[in-house]
């Protein structure tokens, strides 16, 4: 069985590290083992492998922005071009939602309508109902978010899956195997409420109050079975591949 990729383009906040990475809590809430995964930090510079080697990729999230054009995240959006092009399964959590959007010519940019912070109400859209990985769920959904920028325009061809009162991009899919999600299917409530309180600051700046996010804070458990359904889809992919070849 190929193994799964993880990109790690960021680290969590400092007083959340010491439950790991952002790819650990991505395979964990996955449900893959460790011989199942591995991981490029390519922020770090890591170089960047071939595309055939892997049942899927998951791009973690990131502190960075999008809009930067940092010289490893534009390296990785070519990558993820490549792989996206050859129908290699892809999935991108927030900063790889638009990583992801970005490579395949959306246009990511600061959120007009301002932070998107807690537990939000992910609305599926008509499409999710035939999509793999949200086909038979609510159509709203509880989910956990934390972002600045978004998905102004997603990539040419791409269909929007659902949207928040805040975000009218929280998922898209591009082709037959592409996925963003803009909210964070890894995350755990206290690790949500870590965050809320690690930007508490500068939501008392944007006048938000933290304390009434906390209080807002609520278990996802169908965020977590779309990144779950998305490890079935490319397990599937790869088993069908192999059929096919010998056959």
């Amino acid at each position: 069985m190929k193994p799964f990729l993880i990109l790690e383009t960021g680290r969590p906040i400092e007083s959340l590290r010491r439950h790991g990475g952002f790819g650990h809590w991505i395979r964990v809430a996955a449900g893959l083992h460790a011989r199942q995964v591995r991981h490029v930090h390519v922020l770090d510079g890591e170089a960047l492998p071939g595309h055939h080697d892997w049942a899927g990729v998951l791009v973690t999230g990131s502190g960075a922005m999008v809009t930067e054009r940092l010289d490893w995240s534009e390296r990785s959006a070519d990558w993820l071009r490549v792989g996206a092009e050859a129908g290699l399964p892809m999935l991108g959590i927030c900063y790889g939602h638009q990583l992801i959007a970005h490579a395949l010519g959306g246009r990511v940019d600061y959120n007009p309508r301002g932070r998107e912070m807690g537990t939000v109400e992910v609305r599926l859209r008509p499409d999710a109902a035939h999509d793999p990985l949200f086909a038979g769920l609510p159509a709203a959904i509880p989910a956990q978010a934390t972002h600045l920028q978004t998905v102004l325009s997603p990539p040419p061809g791409a269909t929007v899956l659902a949207e928040s009162d805040r975000d009218g991009c929280q998922a898209f899919r591009w082709g037959e195997a592409a996925w963003g999600l803009q909210f964070h299917p890894e995350f755990s409530t206290g690790m949500m409420r870590g965050y809320i309180r690690g930007r508490a600051e500068a939501l008392a700046q944007e006048g938000s109050c933290h304390r009434r996010l906390l209080a807002q804070v609520r278990p996802a458990p169908h965020s977590r079975r779309v990144l779950r359904r998305f490890v079935q889809v490319a397990q599937r992919r790869l088993h069908g591949q192999g059929d096919r070849k010998k056959a």
